[in-house]
């Protein structure tokens, strides 16, 4: 089967087919990451090749041989250039915090496709928080209501605090006035 590959800038045409050529393929893909699907399994068996697929659209990582999507080492280079692909990602892989973790500190809502049992881990939170505090948006509402985990996100970024709850943002509302009228004495 041939797969045309269109790059609409330059207006070119590449064939993709399984004897392409590994350059072929990498000129292919740089244009449409879908072409990896065309590629022979050598090439979907390829860092470099599906690393460039999955740079231009994360499904791509779909088309990749069993092989490398089961290589905790390269799925952790591919969510950090694509946070993206954690969708696509093993359900060992979205429970596991190193690669959600780098998913997240490329895309914050890649927090969403993480494992629910990471999603739970109230540790996991607060680390994520620190890192980003608009991962509270991504977070349960029982993280939104948690005095330490907001405190953490607003910390990294205040304007994180319109994903608290409404209790906390009363709460922390009160104590924002008091410090005010504290300085004004």
């Amino acid at each position: 089967m041939l797969y045309y590959a269109y790059n609409k800038k330059v207006r070119v045409k590449k064939m993709i087919n399984q004897n392409s050529t590994k350059e072929e393929v990498m000129e292919a893909v740089k244009h449409d990451g879908h072409a990896l699907h065309y590629a022979s399994e050598a090439l979907r068996e390829d860092r470099d090749v599906v690393m460039e697929a999955v740079r231009n659209i994360a499904s791509a990582l779909m088309e990749a041989s069993e092989a490398l999507r089961e290589d905790r080492d390269f799925m952790i280079k591919v969510v950090r250039h694509n946070g993206y692909a954690l969708l696509y990602a093993s359900e060992e892989f979205r429970g596991d915090r190193e690669v959600v973790m780098e998913a997240v500190r490329n895309r914050v809502s890649a927090l969403m496709d993480a494992s629910e049992a990471l999603r739970e881990d109230r540790d996991f939170m607060i680390e994520v928080v620190r890192q980003n505090g608009h991962a509270l948006h991504y977070a349960s509402e029982a993280f939104c209501g948690d005095r330490d985990v907001v405190m953490e996100a607003v910390k990294q970024n205040g304007s994180a605090l319109e994903y608290a709850s409404e209790e906390l943002k009363l709460e922390m509302a009160k104590c924002w006035v008091k410090c005010m009228n504290c300085k004004g004495k």
